[in-house]
């Protein structure tokens, strides 16, 4: 569910109409709504009710600070993988006591900084990375705690950019491999065990995969416990899909999720600790575009819009789907026709959707992008020399701009001129 709905005919982000936005901020821009990210966020955090847990959000779906401080404020934590993201967290009030640091490449500036501003584990993913944490940690006077990712060999079931749970993915240790690493881990004198990290990768619509990675948790904590280690946190990643085609059967849901952990780690007695990122950013959020002009081709019509695949790559990247809407309801009764919806950038691969079927569109239109709360804002980029676009951030009745669009002289201006090039002019 969202609180992006209609009203007497006209698109509404709670109680602001859409249309408001796009005339104060110009197109193209994201929307986000208060109200639904708090509501999934409170959906995951009730599914866990009777085990001890922490919610931490996973700040690479959507890291704006309004978005972060909203969140925070709720009492989620942050999954971070980046010094970036880290202090983006610090920034938005979050304690360094509910920031887990994952990730496969940290530096040693990154552990760094994460030691000295209070961290409250490194999910660490390799032997190599173990060394580092430890040596940082003994430098700095301080112990690190840590759980160790380990890679359960299961297939995830989703699109092979964002599995990671497969014996042939970048993450992890190999599960056959955890008793050998655990040992050298709790020789470290800079680092602390305090359990066991696991994640299958992103967009899952099955809990299946789900239950067969836990249940094998569950084997290798008790099988550590008889080693001697303290297992007492569980970390079980995110990756719980959202639906982003309202004809499609909806995945499942927090609640069952949550009864799918209780089954199976319940008996354990240890903290919970998951990390959705799309589930609670990603059906909080609109793309909302202009149409430039509707164009007839030899055997299609295009809806060439202001928003481009610098935009929203997702659909350029992982050939992903999102539900196009007229942001001005259709009549009812009004036969719909079928546009290729495209965007300016000088590229095929600038393709939102192929012959998408919608009500009659002009120029000056607007549509709106649903379900791009997530990897939307943070995927985009300047491609063409094109500013990045508004966030705004709706809250009842009223909205605000939480990143403004840079002018094309701040653009310009970031770049620098060598001095052979300003003393030396080309002939």
């Amino acid at each position: 569910m969202d609180h992006f709905l209609y009203r007497d005919g006209a698109m509404f982000a709670e109680d602001v109409a859409v249309s408001e936005i796009a005339a104060t901020v110009g197109t193209p821009f994201y929307v986000y709504s208060t109200a639904t990210l708090l509501r999934h966020f409170r959906a995951f955090d009730e599914a866990l009710e009777g085990m001890d847990h922490l919610v931490c959000y996973a700040m690479k779906a959507n890291s704006n600070q309004a978005v972060l401080r909203t969140l925070a404020q709720a009492g989620a934590g942050m999954d971070v993988v980046s010094q970036g993201e880290y202090l983006r967290a610090r920034a938005a009030g979050v304690p360094g006591d509910r920031i887990v640091f994952s990730g496969v490449g940290k530096t040693a500036e990154e552990i760094r900084v994460a030691l000295q501003g209070g961290i409250r584990q490194f999910n660490v993913e390799s032997e190599p990375e173990m060394e580092v944490l430890n040596a940082v940690a003994l430098a700095l006077g301080k112990v690190a705690p840590i759980t160790i990712r380990v890679n359960p060999d299961v297939d995830a079931k989703t699109h092979a950019k964002i599995a990671t749970g497969k014996s042939e993915n970048k993450f992890g240790i190999p599960i056959s491999r955890a008793s050998e690493v655990y040992a050298m881990a709790a020789a470290m004198d800079g680092l602390e065990v305090v359990g066991i990290d696991v994640h299958i990768g992103s967009q899952l619509t099955d809990l299946a995969p789900f239950e067969l990675a836990y249940q094998k948790v569950a084997e290798l904590t008790e099988q550590l416990r008889s080693e001697g280690h303290t297992i007492k946190r569980l970390d079980l990643g995110g990756g719980l899909g959202i639906p982003y085609e309202t004809s499609n059967e909806a995945p499942p849901l927090p609640a069952e999720y949550g009864a799918m952990v209780q089954k199976t780690l319940g008996h354990l007695g240890c903290e919970i600790e998951i990390e959705p990122g799309r589930l609670i950013a990603g059906n909080a959020g609109l793309m909302v575009s202009k149409v430039i002009y509707v164009k007839s081709g030899e055997d299609r019509d295009f809806l060439i819009l202001d928003g481009a695949m610098n935009d929203l790559i997702r659909p350029a990247m992982y050939e992903a789907h999102h539900d196009i809407v007229p942001v001005k309801e259709a009549e009812p009764g009004v036969e719909q026709q079928p546009y290729d919806i495209v965007g300016p950038v000088c590229e095929s691969g600038d393709t939102f959707a192929k012959q998408r079927n919608m009500a009659p569109m002009a120029p000056d239109d607007l549509v709106a992008f649903r379900s791009a709360g997530a990897y939307g804002a943070v995927m985009a980029s300047e491609y063409n020399s094109r500013a990045l676009i508004p966030e705004v951030l709706v809250h009842g009745d009223q909205f605000a701009v939480i990143r403004r669009r840079p002018t094309f002289d701040e653009m310009i201006n970031r770049d620098s001129i060598p001095e052979w090039l300003e003393t030396h002019p080309a002939d």
